[in-house]
């Protein structure tokens, strides 16, 4: 997904511009999540897809979008996160903490809460016991596993092939010295 994408959609940016228009939500943008991409990235990524998937199944386009930036929704990293939820999983713990914090921001539906609490439920031993309600949260977990994996597995090849690079070129330096000292 491109930056022009979902900016350009002005549908989508009718539904979702009043969140993105709190700081709250804007600060998103300055924790990395998922190795290679921001919170706020990752978020519009999982909402604008399910938007997509959504509008063209006829389900709620609306909530969806909304509850797709929010589901993961709160301000700490992982180690953070760790030291303040002792005790909790991170996987099965974070959608509690977004929704609560999603509730401070802005008013949610039954099913905009079912989306953002059920987002995990694939994920944790914990969440499984309470399945979605809604086709719209089961579309949200699963794009929202889609993206995960591609932000991950993008920019690895790049990552693969510069540290490739890097080592090949210390071991021919290494060969050169060798060579020259003997």
């Amino acid at each position: 997904m491109t930056y022009a994408s979902w900016k350009l959609d002005s549908e989508y940016m009718a539904l979702i511009e009043d969140l993105l228009q709190c700081e709250e939500v804007q600060n998103l943008q300055s924790i990395t999540h998922h190795h290679f991409s921001t919170r706020l990235e990752h978020s519009l990524s999982v909402s604008y897809t399910s938007y997509k998937i959504a509008k063209k199944l006829n389900l709620n386009d609306r909530s969806i979008a909304r509850a797709g930036l929010l589901h993961d929704f709160f301000h700490e990293d992982r180690e953070s996160f760790a030291a303040a939820y002792e005790g909790y999983s991170h996987a099965s713990h974070h959608p509690h903490v977004a929704l609560q914090n999603a509730k401070l921001l802005t008013e949610l539906t039954e099913l905009e809460c079912d989306i953002i609490v059920k987002h995990m439920w694939l994920a944790s031993p914990a969440c499984i016991r309470t399945l979605p309600k809604f086709k719209e949260s089961y579309i949200v977990t699963m794009v929202d596993k889609y993206c995960a994996t591609k932000e991950v597995l993008t920019p690895l090849p790049k990552l693969i092939k510069t540290n490739v690079q890097y080592k090949a070129k210390n071991v021919w330096n290494r060969l050169k010295l060798a060579n020259a000292s003997s």
